[in-house]
């Protein structure tokens, strides 16, 4: 018994040599984990999923979690120094930078792509093109009903997303009070306000009498995006496009961002740096995005 315990102990041991060998004869080093949580705007949320997904893919060392909650949650959790990256799809304001540096930090802002906000309403709806002036009377609620703007005799039914969504935001202060400072109107009080761009696209597409706004790259083929005009060109009506936006003939787009609460470094530099790379801006495309313009280095 006590030869074959030795024999079986020497088995074990010659076993763990070969195998030590043969990590050490691989030249694999020990991956170390390096552990990123992204949080905010949920219109970025499929985009950031997509980014995370592929960097991942070429930085294995490298975990990445992504969640939505809006773009005010974001840059709360940011401030608060919950997370070290949030996203925005809208800037920042002047009171988070100021809480912010209260907590001792030194937010930082990317711009990592670029968006239009898409009108969208019912296929059935006959309306078609609306100027940036009816569309803010819809949402303040002074145009009740489609016969006032072309369309048939039925009730507007205005969707919206909540208050704590950047685009929400954006869509107050460029299109409800039309780019002015000191207008202080807010939506119509019978504005239906919805958690997410999945929301109001199943919203519209179910309700003939509905009109919504999202993200281009959540528009799908089951609703039917209005064409829009300008202050400035108010016979000319444009459908948002990468096009349009790129040529700025689409009247209500804007930029993407992501925010750090300090200048950033190491593993958290090169994600931002992959991001505006062209593999990254790539996948902005394909998701109906619209990819940030990286200018050609002087010569």
């Amino acid at each position: 018994m006590r030869k074959f315990l030795t024999s079986l102990l020497l088995c074990c041991l010659l076993l763990q040599s070969c195998t030590a060998d043969q990590n050490a004869s691989s030249g694999s080093p020990a991956i170390t984990s390096y552990y990123l949580e992204n949080k905010g705007s949920d219109t970025i949320v499929n985009l950031a999923l997509a980014w995370a997904e592929a960097y991942q893919k070429i930085h294995p060392e490298v975990r990445i979690s992504v969640s939505g909650g809006g773009s005010g949650t974001g840059l709360t959790a940011l401030i608060n120094g919950s997370i070290p990256l949030a996203n925005a799809s809208r800037q920042i304001k002047a009171e988070e930078i100021e809480a912010a540096r209260a907590n001792g930090l030194d937010p930082q802002e990317f711009i990592i792509a670029r968006d239009a906000i898409a009108v969208i309403v019912n296929p059935e709806n006959p309306v078609r093109q609306l100027s940036l002036e009816q569309l803010s009377a819809i949402y303040r609620g002074e145009i009740t009903n489609w016969s006032e703007v072309g369309g048939e005799d039925r009730p507007i039914v205005r969707l919206s997303r909540e208050t704590n969504s950047g685009t929400h935001v954006f869509f107050l202060e460029e299109v409800v009070r039309l780019g002015s400072k000191v207008d202080k109107t807010i939506f119509s009080a019978d504005t239906l306000l919805l958690p997410s761009s999945e929301g109001i696209i199943s919203e519209v597409r179910d309700n003939p009498n509905a009109i919504g706004y999202d993200g281009l790259g959540y528009v799908t083929d089951e609703v039917k995006m209005v064409a829009l005009s300008s202050l400035e060109t108010p016979d000319e009506f444009v459908l948002p496009s990468i096009d349009t936006v790129n040529d700025g003939t689409y009247s209500i787009s804007r930029n993407l961002y992501m925010y750090t609460g300090n200048p950033p470094s190491g593993e958290l530099k090169a994600y931002l740096t992959w991001i505006t790379s062209a593999e990254a801006q790539q996948i902005v495309t394909s998701l109906g995005f619209v990819p940030i313009i990286i200018p050609e280095p002087a010569k």
